[in-house]
Parts: structure tokens; C-alpha cells; sequence
């Protein structure tokens, strides 16, 4: 009895966190519309898993100015994007190459500025890359500790076949 009682709780849990994912990705989706009216968009990402990750849209005119800023960050499907106002109309570049401006933001938003930068140099000079576009985020069993223990697995079984 109490199996069911615990799986009915699991798949209204995970019913909810998908209504609730479907709201913040709607709200991703009108806020890029919003911000693409006004010209070009670069986004900076810094996803975390178990902290506090940060998705960053900035949208610029056609001299590279910053038209507007808008930041999602945490670890809930209850966060929406705000508007950051604090650096528009200055060139991105000399943004995100200043030293002194970036020391001034928190890490977040710092990694994410120099995510959209790199993004934005990649696509100038026509290199970009796939890991450009993947938005996954670590791969958990590629971490070193577990692929350690996948390779010392295979080496056992393949010593085991042998005798």
C-alpha cells in the first residue's frame, strides 16, 4: 500500500516540475522574441547542476551596443528573467573585456558575459563549434571518478573472460 502511495506522489511530483518547466521555457521563449525585436541577441550560459546557474540574453544594435540585458539565474523552474539596465548602450566588447567592470559583477553573471563573448568572437571569425550550441551541460558519468570505475569494471570482466 504504501508503494503505491509513494509512486502516486513521484508522478505528481514530476507532473508538476513538468508543468512547471514548460512555464519558465515559455517565458524563455517570449523574452528572446522581445529582445530579438530589437536586434541581434547573443547568449551567455553557465549551467550548473546542484548550484546556481544563469542564462544571460543581450541584445545588441548594429554597432555592437548593448541594447538591453535580461538575466535568468537559480535553480528552480520558478525563476523568470529580470532586466539588468546597469550597462546599456555601451559596446559589448570593451564590456566584456574589462577587467575592472567584470571584478565588479557577481560570478554568474561574470562566466556568463564571457560565455557570450567567446560566442561572439566564435561567430565573428566563423569558428564555431558544436559545444557552442550544446546546452547539456556535464555529462555526471563523465566525470573522472566514474569513468575510473567504468574502465577498472571493463578491465575485471575482460580478465574474467580470459580465464
Amino acid at each position: 500500500m504504501y508503494v503505491i502511495i509513494i509512486g502516486v506522489f513521484i508522478a505528481v511530483a514530476f507532473l508538476i516540475q513538468t508543468v512547471l518547466a514548460f512555464f519558465q521555457i515559455r517565458n524563455f521563449a517570449r523574452t528572446f522574441h522581445k529582445v530579438r525585436q530589437d536586434g541581434r541577441i547573443l547568449i551567455g550560459k553557465n549551467p550548473r547542476r546542484f548550484r546556481s546557474g544563469s542564462l544571460m540574453l543581450v541584445g545588441l544594435d548594429a554597432d555592437d551596443r548593448i541594447r538591453q540585458i535580461q538575466v535568468m539565474k537559480g535553480i528552480s523552474v520558478f525563476d523568470r528573467f529580470k532586466q539588468k539596465n546597469t550597462y546599456n548602450g555601451e559596446l559589448f566588447i570593451e564590456l566584456a573585456t574589462d577587467y575592472q567592470t567584470l571584478h565588479k559583477m557577481r560570478r554568474t553573471e561574470r562566466e556568463c558575459i564571457l560565455n557570450a563573448y567567446r560566442n561572439f568572437i566564435n561567430y565573428k571569425t566563423n569558428n564555431l563549434s558544436f559545444s557552442d550550441f550544446d546546452t547539456s551541460g556535464p555529462n555526471l558519468l563523465e566525470l573522472p571518478v566514474f569513468t575510473g570505475i567504468f574502465n577498472k569494471t571493463k578491465l575485471m570482466t575482460q580478465k574474467l573472460i580470459r580465464r
